[in-house]
């Protein structure tokens, strides 16, 4: 199982079902909202 986190914020956005545990960045709605 592996986890994306927000990289602006570090708060967990989702899981994903995946073989091997990693972990996944990318950014959040709130701070996508933010930026614009």
């Amino acid at each position: 199982m592996g986890i994306i986190i927000c990289q602006k914020c570090n708060c967990t956005i989702d899981h994903v079902e995946d073989n091997k545990v990693r972990t996944l960045y990318s950014t959040c709605r709130k701070c996508k909202k933010a930026k614009k």
